[in-house]
């Protein structure tokens, strides 16, 4: 790992430019040269193509990271040792392939590299470059960086940060190793004080820039605009993480109230209004992201060779490999009353589009199912990863307003929505605009109703005005009933153990898949250099 920066550095320079017109027609060779690569105007926006391109190496990276150690997966008999090996949360992974930070570390350079690029190119062509093109660029590419570097705090605990453009071997000891609430706070700062005056605000379109004159349902274009996380999830969840309760509420209401109020068409964006009839397996089962859940998704061909290994690790049928499994203690939590209060139901619907059973063996099928009408053939890897999508804001919107001491909004949005969730009638607080509400004049496309479980046909869950832990938990538990192995409810634990300093709250939701459950507590509240049991351990120097 001590050089790990380097190996990065030589893979950038090994390829050269990929064009625009090979987004989707990527090879591995297809990454960032550092020698003066921008030439031309076009090559603006080959250069962040490249980095796409290195996002899409890692966008299932994080769900061997979390999951696997989560609540709900456990290894199979095809299992490797490096999967085990974070599985049993060992704290020896040298060499462990799985473990390796070496590919979010090549996105970060990546990003250095173009950021240090275009500044030069608009210093040497001033009256030639398209400014409004160069602020998006420069947007894009800091939100990119910040998520990597929110990711790695996430996973790892700790990051080494750079912000220089390396080309050379360098000593690492010259840079910071920042521990988790610094990484986030240097993540603010980045989205925020930006590079070269720009901040991480500006928007971009790839479909009205390269492709002004063809109808947007026909334009190759039409999805690139998903693979660059949005600022408004990215800035509310840096703040989720750093205790500020009331920017994060602010950010996202700002947001979803605006969707609501743009265009009837527009306006189901973001509503909780999916249901399970033919809509809800689409937000994974499907070519491409679902619009109406979607806010940011990388996205993949396997007819031009981009693909990630969400099928091989999950699925069952050849050439797959079916290398992680839902545990039956997962898999029982989707009946079980005292922990998803089902309303009359015996099983929670969602555990059919998630879950199935093929040849006698617990399989996660929500990315294929054997149905699926979108991936016919099991070699068809190419599912998109959702980098944020708008079930989240729910989530995150009432994890903030929790810890604001607005329980009764919280618990609007995770049961009933806002007309009738707790306890006795809906909620007129004037952050859920007449859009929520269902007053407003969006006609049919209006659900009044937006509460995650309300659109399941769910029990509540009990929200207490006067226990915000409790609250939380009950967040956290939902959570792990709506984002299985999707790399997103492990670190929502760990956030929640370092706020209220109690390792229960991952230990007593992990170790019961386990056959050595009070070994893993153990090794979960074991320290390792200084770093907490619950990270994956990996030696950055």
């Amino acid at each position: 790992m001590k050089n790990i920066i380097f190996k990065c550095v030589l893979l950038c320079m090994m390829g050269t430019l990929s064009a625009c017109s090979d987004f989707f027609n990527v090879e591995t060779g297809n990454v960032l040269d550092h020698k003066d690569y921008i030439k031309e105007e076009s090559e603006l926006y080959s250069g962040y193509i490249g980095i796409m391109t290195k996002v899409q190496a890692i966008g299932d990276k994080v769900i061997y990271l979390t999951d696997t150690r989560g609540e709900l997966l456990e290894p199979t008999s095809n299992t490797p040792n490096e999967l085990y090996s974070i599985y049993n949360y060992d704290t020896d992974l040298a060499g462990n392939k799985y473990a390796n930070p070496a590919p979010y570390y090549d996105v970060i350079i990546a990003c250095n590299d173009y950021l240090s690029k275009l500044y030069d190119y608009k210093t040497a062509n001033p009256t030639a470059i398209n400014i409004t093109h160069y602020k998006a660029l420069i947007s894009c590419t800091l939100r990119v960086k910040a998520w990597i570097y929110l990711t790695l705090g996430k996973v790892y605990g700790e990051a080494i940060w750079f912000d220089d453009p390396i080309r050379e071997m360098k000593d690492l000891n010259n840079y910071p190793v920042k521990n988790l609430d610094e990484i986030v706070e240097s993540c603010l700062d980045l989205l925020t004080k930006g590079f070269d005056g720009v901040d991480a605000t500006n928007t971009m379109s790839w479909k009205e820039w390269l492709d002004p004159d063809t109808d947007t349902g026909s334009s190759a274009y039409r999805y690139w605009d998903y693979m660059t996380p949005e600022f408004f999830p990215l800035y509310a969840e840096l703040c989720l993480w750093h205790g500020d309760y009331q920017k994060t509420v602010n950010v996202i209401l700002n947001a979803m109230n605006a969707k609501f109020a743009s265009t009837v068409n527009d306006a189901t964006q973001y509503m909780h209004n999916v249901k399970l009839t033919g809509t809800y397996s689409k937000i994974w089962d499907n070519t491409n992201p679902q619009p109406q859940e979607t806010i940011s998704a990388i996205i993949y061909s396997y007819k031009n060779n981009q693909t990630n290994s969400l099928l091989k690790h999950f699925g069952i049928d050849s050439p797959n490999e079916y290398l992680l499994a839902p545990s039956q203690v997962g898999l029982d939590r989707y009946s079980d009353p005292n922990f998803d209060p089902l309303g009359g139901s015996t099983l929670d619907k969602r555990a059919s589009i998630y879950f199935a059973n093929y040849d006698g063996k617990n399989v996660v099928c929500k990315y294929r199912p054997r149905s699926s009408s979108a991936r016919t053939y099991a070699y068809q890897d190419d599912v998109h990863i959702y980098i944020y999508r708008g079930s989240e804001l729910y989530f995150m919107l009432a994890e903030a307003l929790n810890n604001l001491g607005r329980v009764q909004e919280a618990s609007a949005l995770i049961n009933q929505g806002v007309n009738g969730s707790f306890p006795n009638g809906g909620v007129t607080w004037p952050g859920f605009t007449d859009d929520w509400t269902g007053t407003s004049s969006l006609g049919s496309r209006k659900y009044p109703d937006m509460g995650i479980r309300g659109s399941f046909n769910l029990g509540n869950r009990e929200f207490k005005r006067d226990d915000i832990k409790a609250n939380d938990e009950q967040i956290l538990n939902e959570m792990m009933l709506e984002f299985p192995a999707e790399g997103k409810i492990y670190p929502a634990m760990i956030r929640m153990v370092r706020r209220y300093n109690d390792l229960n709250i991952i230990s007593d939701r992990v170790c019961p898949k386990y056959q050595n459950p009070e070994e893993i507590r153990a090794r979960i509240s074991e320290d390792v250099d200084g770093k907490p049991g619950y990270f994956v351990h990996w030696k950055l120097k």
